[in-house]
């Protein structure tokens, strides 16, 4: 049955890969459509996040940002269709590193990376770094069901040189290269809520306390790895500018939830300016502590 799914499928998906760019947000258009107004997906979490994360703000202004979101989340998912045939001309054109150098300094410091970056604006076509890089780039991603399909987005993720792992293999992996001092880049997207029983560290996010994931400050410590944040503008629809900035190069000496706490509320900066482009559908506040 998998595979049928697949077979049936996957001409679509790569049919949507060719659009041009212009045709492609008429259907992303379409699919928000669909999406907001008539299964209205997860709409009531995103009004919950949005009322409690900007109280500050009117019904009004909140709506608007509510369907720009809805419209955002579209767009990144066409978009990461769309990296199945995407040229790496054409990505480097819409997905810009303002400062790859800042990057590239860190990897002469001879320690791996920790790349920590939040479901903002593109957070897809950040595998482009991959071919940007020294190091080996792993990009971690939560394993999907069906098998021909996780074989599918591991190949559109891969394209840029990327090597995905799931989060099962991400320690397996880690633990492998630190032994044989192999180098590597390791992206994480660290702005979810933690799984329950793993709360560790709260602190407030958005105003609004809560367990914080404390994944990658972790791993950078256990492996001594320079850590380092990617800030994602959306300047227009389908072109984006990423930011680096080092949040740390000695991991291993900093207070414990140091780092996590510098990386959150840069996310925060980063949405606090255009709210509009976070995934408010994610459950990021299920556990908060009710005053």
């Amino acid at each position: 049955m998998q595979f049928i799914i697949y077979i049936l499928l996957y001409p679509i998906l790569w049919c949507i890969s060719i659009l041009p760019f212009r045709l492609l947000y008429v259907l992303s258009d379409g699919f928000y459509f669909l999406t907001y107004y008539i299964i209205s997906y997860r709409k009531k979490i995103v009004r919950e996040n949005l009322a409690l994360t900007l109280p500050n703000l009117s019904d009004k202004e909140r709506l608007t940002i509510e369907k720009k979101s809805y419209q955002n989340m579209c767009d990144v998912f066409l978009e990461m269709i769309k990296t199945l045939t995407i040229s790496k001309t054409e990505i480097d054109k819409r997905y810009k590193f303002k400062n790859i150098e800042v990057y590239l300094e860190l990897e002469k410091k001879g320690k791996s990376i920790a790349l920590l970056c939040a479901h903002y604006a593109s957070y897809e076509w950040v595998v482009s770094i991959n071919s940007k890089i020294t190091f080996e780039g792993y990009a971690i991603y939560k394993k999907i069901n069906n098998r021909y399909f996780d074989k599918l987005v591991r190949d559109i993720r891969s394209k840029f040189k990327a090597t995905l792992i799931t989060t099962k293999e991400t320690i397996p992996t880690m633990e492998n290269n630190f032994k044989n001092r192999k180098l590597g880049l390791y992206g994480l997207v660290s702005d979810q809520s933690p799984r329950f029983g793993s709360f560790y560290h709260w602190n407030k996010f958005m105003g609004i306390e809560v367990p914080i994931h404390t994944g990658g400050e972790m791993l950078a410590k256990k492996y001594d790895m320079n850590v380092i944040f990617l800030r994602t503008k959306k300047l227009r629809r389908g072109f984006y500018e990423a930011e680096l900035e080092i949040l740390s190069e000695n991991a291993k000496e900093e207070p414990n939830y140091e780092i996590t706490d510098r990386f959150l509320k840069l996310v925060e900066q980063q949405i606090y300016e255009k709210p509009e482009y976070y995934l408010w559908t994610h459950k990021r506040w299920k556990h908060r502590k009710l005053s």
